[in-house]
């Protein structure tokens, strides 16, 4: 799937914008993307929306961050090409594995809460499922900083979704890879904390953890405990989402839209989350400034 593209940060260009206005800025960006391959001292610059058609982007949407502040925000090109719906900076797109990184705070709240002992056998979290242990896992239990950091051992890198209209599966399905499941199920493959290998199904049983200790749907805790007090007002973990409004059409490599326009992920801490570029400056600047001990959403007793 090529199209649901969310651009944030991106180096498009090295020039010292000093006293450039807003707008001169923009177009230098545009105007100054930089080759696959670079040959000798000469850089071609090249512009945004020819570099779009080359390779086939129906779709962007560009967020970007200076001084701790959103510089600015713009979009380009189709949300949907067939309806002729042009990305704003307000179009949500699909963020596909940025997902789980908002997914690590969620959980490092209940962390922070006492209410996780992140270096507990998630089995002694686990209430509605079991993870079942194998000799692959040696005498080694997983725990929370393992899912989170994919140093569990674990099996399924990724989920392709499914289709809209179509029976989803529950967590214990998608776990134990039974139908409706489209995937595998989640297993060990090595011990834990040896090695890291990427696992979608990690991020996934951290999914299960965070229902079973809040006693909430996913979407709702994320909503209240991360979304919210970011100001992150245009995303949700919601799958299938229920507020279409201004939502990202995918479009595979051929340029052919995503049957039902895009797909559906019961996964939600690994892919569910919808957002724009916009937010994701948010949650970037309250961790950028978090680090310094300057958030007030972090430390809103500071």
């Amino acid at each position: 799937m090529k199209s649901l593209v969310l651009c944030l940060l991106l180096p498009f260009c090295s020039v010292a914008q000093g006293q450039l206005s807003i707008n001169d800025t923009i177009q230098k960006t545009e105007n100054s993307l930089a080759p696959n391959t670079i040959y000798g001292d000469a850089v071609p610059d090249l512009n945004l929306e020819q570099r779009m058609k080359e390779i086939g982007i129906k779709g962007l949407s560009i967020a970007v961050i200076k001084n701790y502040q959103i510089h600015w925000a713009k979009g380009y090109g189709w949300a949907d090409e067939a309806s002729k719906r042009k990305v704003t900076p307000d179009t949500r797109f699909q963020a596909a594995s940025i997902s789980k990184s908002l997914n690590s705070m969620g959980i490092l709240k209940l962390v922070e809460e006492k209410k996780i002992d992140p270096r507990a056998d998630i089995n002694t979290l686990l209430k509605s499922w079991q993870f079942p242990y194998d000799s692959n896992s040696g005498k080694t239990k997983i725990n929370i900083y393992q899912l989170l950091s994919h140093t569990a051992g674990l099996s399924v890198h990724g989920f392709p979704g499914y289709e809209r209209g179509t029976e989803l599966p529950t967590l214990p399905q998608i776990l134990d890879g039974r139908s409706p499941a489209n995937t595998k199920a989640v297993r060990s493959l090595f011990e834990p904390g040896t090695k890291v290998q990427y696992s979608g199904g990690g991020t996934t049983l951290s999914q299960l953890i965070v229902e079973d200790i809040t006693g909430q749907p996913y979407e709702k805790y994320m909503k209240e405990a991360v979304l919210q007090p970011l100001g992150m007002a245009h995303s949700s973990f919601e799958q299938p989402i229920s507020d279409t409004l201004n939502l990202a059409t995918g479009y595979y490599a051929n340029g052919k839209p995503v049957t039902g326009k895009y797909h559906v992920y019961p996964e939600q801490a690994a892919a569910g989350l919808w957002t724009t570029p916009t937010d994701l400056a948010k949650y970037i600047i309250e961790c950028q400034l978090a680090i310094k001990g300057d958030s007030k959403k972090y430390y809103p007793n500071r």
